[in-house]
């Protein structure tokens, strides 16, 4: 009588077919995860900012201005150099306003980094300006 003798190969075909199944049900199921995309609710009215607040206008190329009062001439100035200025304000004066004024092309990074900035200089009232939009 013969021995048989022991087959030393991996049938793989079962795996294949579990992973083919695995597939399609990813497949399926990913559009029905993704979430939709971010709908902002547009402002019917918007309060005036402060007459005596410094207007900090972030550009679309990511330049940062400062304009102190309403008339006065904006003056462009680098992240460190705007910083220090608001710092000498709002040293003078503890209750300064300070509106950040971002285009709307600008990254949300960016106005999120120059209001944490804005925070960290000691600044207690900053609001971000908008503009009227239809609903």
């Amino acid at each position: 009588m013969r021995q048989r003798r022991l087959m030393n190969q991996i049938n793989v075909v079962p795996y294949i077919d579990v992973m083919l199944v695995l597939l399609v049900i990813f497949m399926v199921t990913a559009p029905m995860i993704q979430s939709g995309s971010v709908n902002l609710p547009s402002v019917d009215k918007v309060p005036a900012p402060p007459t005596d607040a410094m207007i900090v206008q972030v550009k679309p190329d990511g330049e940062l201005s400062l304009r102190t009062s309403g008339n006065a001439p904006e003056k462009s100035f680098s992240r460190q150099d705007l910083i220090a200025e608001v710092q000498s304000a709002v040293s003078a004066k503890p209750d300064q306003p300070v509106v950040i004024a971002a285009d709307k092309s600008v990254k949300y990074e960016q106005v999120m980094n120059t209001l944490n900035d804005l925070r960290n200089a000691g600044v207690s009232k900053v609001g971000l300006q908008t503009q009227v939009g239809k609903q």
